[in-house]
C-alpha cells in the first residue's frame, strides 16, 4: 500500500477509541442481560466485532501490526433462535459452488448420457457448457454429483447448509419461485459451512517430510478410489 493510501495516525487512534467504546457497551449489555438469548447482547457483540475488525485493518495498514483478536465466523454469530420450541416442520437450505475445471470432461460426460438416452431429442445440448450442466443435473441427484464432481470435470468451492424450523410445512408450490428469499435467521436451528478459508490442513511445504507424506497419502487415495460407473438408465 502506498503512503498516500495509508490511514492516518488519527484514524487508527479513532478506531481504537471505537473499540473501547464498543467493549464498554458489550460489558454493560452482558451485565444487564435478561436471558441466555438477549438480543441486546447479540447486537453489542456484533458492534464490538465490527469495531475490532476495523481497528485491526487500520492498524495493519498504518503500522504493519495486528491484534490478538479473532473475529468469529458467521456460524458463531447467528442471531438468537426464536423459532418454535417443538417444530412441526423444517427446511434444509443447501448451496454448493463449483468451478468448471475441465470443460471437455464435462462435455464428454454429457454426450455419453445423451447417447444412451433413446428418448433424447436435443443432441446439440451436450455440445455447450450450459447444456451439458443441464443434462448432468437432470440425470444425477445433487448429492451424487457432490461425491463424483471430479469425474464430471467440476471443482468444489464453498458450501453451506442451513436447517430452519417452522410451525407448519409450507403449502405445495408456495416458495418455488423464490426458494431462498424470506429466510428468517432466527429460525435457523443449525448451519454447517465448508470453505477453503477454514482449511488449515493443507501441506505448506512440499520439501517437508511430514507434508510430503500427507501429500503422498492423498495421492494414493485418489489413485485407489473406485468410482461407480455412469448409469445411463438412472433417472
Amino acid at each position: 500500500m502506498s503512503d498516500a493510501a495509508q490511514p492516518t495516525a488519527a484514524e487508527v487512534r479513532a478506531a481504537a477509541e471505537a473499540v473501547k467504546t464498543a467493549l464498554d457497551r458489550h460489558l454493560a449489555a452482558v451485565e444487564r442481560r435478561s436471558g441466555e438469548d438477549d438480543p441486546a447482547v447479540y447486537e453489542a457483540f456484533n458492534e464490538l466485532a465490527a469495531a475490532a475488525e476495523a481497528y485491526d485493518e487500520l492498524l495493519y495498514d498504518r503500522y504493519d501490526e495486528v491484534t490478538p483478536f479473532e473475529i468469529p465466523g458467521a456460524e458463531d454469530t447467528l442471531p438468537p433462535y426464536t423459532g418454535p420450541e417443538e417444530p412441526n416442520a423444517l427446511s434444509v437450505l443447501i448451496r454448493r459452488d463449483y468451478a468448471v475445471a475441465e470443460p471437455q470432461r464435462l462435455l464428454a460426460q454429457a454426450e455419453r448420457i445423451e447417447a444412451a438416452d433413446e428418448d433424447s431429442t436435443d443432441a446439440e445440448a451436450a455440445s455447450t457448457i450450459h447444456g451439458a450442466l443441464g443434462i448432468l443435473f437432470g440425470e444425477f441427484e445433487p448429492d451424487e454429483i457432490a461425491s463424483r464432481h471430479k469425474e464430471f470435470g467440476l471443482e468444489e468451492g464453498d458450501s453451506t447448509l442451513w436447517v430452519t424450523a417452522a410451525d407448519e410445512p409450507a403449502e405445495p408450490g408456495e416458495w418455488l419461485e423464490a426458494p431462498f428469499e424470506g429466510v428468517d435467521p432466527q429460525s435457523v436451528v443449525c448451519r454447517f459451512d465448508v470453505s477453503a478459508v477454514f482449511d488449515d490442513d493443507e501441506p505448506d511445504d512440499p520439501d517437508d517430510p511430514e507434508d510430503l507424506e500427507v501429500l503422498e497419502d492423498e495421492l494414493d487415495l485418489d489413485e485407489d478410489e473406485d468410482l461407480e460407473p455412469l448409469d445411463a438408465d438412472r433417472r
